[in-house]
């Protein structure tokens, strides 16, 4: 019996008509899988099922969710990045542990909701846990974060009295009520590349995930090392925030929420 496969033209493009069509017809595919959505079990006889292919630098990996999860499609992520989906969906997580870099800055992602013309507003919030130097950059150069990010489009933000403004072509990635990843635009107009991905989804909270579903649109607020800190309460995350932007310390830009 032919599998409940989904495969989008842009997944049957990268690995061509044979391939498709042998997923289709059940060869190549797994019936039972974990999903690499929400990583419960899935069965590819039994539900609809999407094929999800993850392409790094060098190489690439073709995974399955549910298509309650997410769609049928490809994500562009780094080599880096590539490996730890591998090693989130063999479950080698000690391995992500060992191969991680002593030094190396990650991006650490808060949700909660911040108070903005009178409305409370799904955002996100970004700071890594050390300085970024620009690619190529001597080490000890300096944190061009913001700067990076000032490029890239997003605003200087001295207070929090407005929404925002939008940043076209980029957006927040929520399946399920977890949050999977947040997308900036491909190079050429090809396919949404992640900017930043969870290894884990992420739980967001019922009034998080009620609030973006009714605007939406998520705040991004981005700061640099030290800036913001992890808060118990939202009311202390929003302080935090008030006094990045006082000191010149943050940029944001508002995003579609893809997903539910």
């Amino acid at each position: 019996m032919p599998r409940m496969l989904d495969v989008s033209d842009d997944v049957r493009a990268e690995i061509g008509d044979e391939e498709a069509d042998r997923l289709l017809a059940g060869d190549n595919t797994p019936g039972s899988y974990d999903c690499t959505s929400c990583r419960t079990p899935g069965d590819a006889e039994q539900e609809r099922t999407s094929t999800v292919l993850f392409v790094g630098d060098e190489t690439a990996v073709l995974a399955f969710a549910h298509s309650t999860c997410l769609p049928s499609q490809i994500v562009t992520v780094s080599e880096e990045q590539l490996q730890g989906a591998v090693r989130s969906i063999t479950g080698d997580e000690g391995a992500a542990a060992a191969d991680a870099a002593p030094n190396q800055a990650v991006l650490g992602v808060t949700s909660g909701l911040v108070l903005i013309e009178g409305d409370l507003r799904p955002a996100l919030v970004v700071e890594p846990t050390g300085a970024i130097a620009r690619p190529g950059a001597a080490p000890g150069g300096g944190d061009d974060f913001l700067p990076l990010l000032i490029e890239q489009g997003f605003m200087p933000v001295a207070s929090l009295d407005s929404v925002p403004a939008p940043l076209p072509g980029w957006s927040v990635l929520l399946a399920m009520g977890q949050l999977h990843a947040v997308l900036q635009p491909g190079t050429g107009g090809g396919s949404p590349v992640a900017w930043w991905q969870a290894h884990h989804p992420l739980q967001v909270t019922e009034d998080w995930r009620t609030a973006a579903n009714k605007t939406q649109t998520v705040l991004l607020f981005a700061a640099p090392v030290g800036s913001i800190g992890r808060q118990p309460r939202e009311d202390m995350l929003r302080g935090a925030l008030d006094k990045a932007a006082t000191h010149g310390r943050l940029v944001a830009a508002s995003m579609p929420l893809a997903g539910t």
